[in-house]
């Protein structure tokens, strides 16, 4: 089972890092550069740097992007896919939306559905159900066509964003399991910067905490996001210290899964963060 697999690893290591591979030609940080059969070949440089689970995506979630057709994922992302399974040791994650490749990711041996849409589609649910498979959803409120910039969202367009993402992401879940998923299969994902202003995403993170009980496994993605920059303007290719500073400060308050895309140094990061955890240990010499 896959929270079986799930939970073994965070036990060794404290977190899994799941690595974002988006063969598409669009997305915000890394657009075109494993567009094709690039794809593949990140696919082995990811596991060999040690990611725990290779989300692979053939749809942009960016702002006013536009929807992509199932035929049109697969056709990005199936080869990726299938290297991805032959990997011994790496859970395959799928970030989609569709039921139909879903359908066809599971079938190929991949081990999650990452879902952006907060289930909008309670049929993604129905799939992942059949096959055994886990899946991630994450909070949102609306197709990524109708974001209108990163972090562009209304400042009042939640009285208490931790109690509103809670409320709203539980609604999500009961659907999930009204289509047949068992609720230890459903991870949570808060959605740093989806339909969420910057103040809106730190304040997520500030209170992870207080959302740590919804899911046997929360996974965050802070990865080079706009939330970063608000604080010194950078663009996403200068993230990589905020994200790091996201990710040990998110398993801190109850994270289990950072979806990212620069593996090395967060595993460093995470290293350096457990063998510190046990110099605390009462009896370490």
């Amino acid at each position: 089972m896959v929270r079986q697999e799930l939970a073994s690893i965070i036990r060794a290591r404290g977190a899994a890092v799941m690595a974002v591979l988006n063969a598409t030609p669009d997305s915000f940080f890394d657009g075109g550069t494993y567009f094709g059969t690039a794809a593949e070949a990140r696919v082995h440089h990811l596991a060999e740097q040690g990611a725990d689970i290779i989300d692979i995506g053939g749809e942009s979630s960016r702002p006013g992007s536009a929807p992509v057709s199932p035929e049109e994922q697969l056709s990005r992302i199936e080869p990726a896919v299938r290297t991805a399974v032959a990997h011994r040791g790496v859970l395959v994650s799928v970030d989609t939306t569709r039921p139909e490749v879903a359908e066809r990711v599971l079938s190929l041996g991949a081990h999650l559905i990452n879902d952006v849409s907060c289930l909008a589609d309670p049929e993604l649910a129905s799939v992942a159900a059949r096959h055994g498979a886990g899946l991630v959803i994450m909070h949102c409120r609306g197709p990524m066509s109708a974001m209108e910039g990163f972090s562009a969202y209304p400042e009042a367009g939640y009285d208490d964003v931790v109690a509103d993402v809670q409320r709203e992401w539980r609604a999500a879940r009961e659907r999930a399991l009204s289509a047949g998923m068992a609720s230890e299969d459903v991870l949570f994902d808060p959605g740093f910067g989806f339909c969420k202003s910057a103040r809106h995403s730190l304040e997520l993170l500030a209170r992870l905490s207080e959302l740590s009980s919804l899911s046997p496994f929360m996974v965050v993605g802070p990865s080079r996001k706009s939330f970063i920059g608000s604080l010194d303007g950078t663009g996403p290719a200068e993230r990589l210290g905020g994200t790091i500073a996201a990710c040990i400060l998110a398993v801190q308050r109850g994270a289990h899964v950072l979806r990212v895309h620069d593996v090395q140094p967060v595993r460093q990061a995470l290293s350096l963060m457990r063998a510190l955890s046990r110099n605390q240990e009462p009896g370490h010499a």
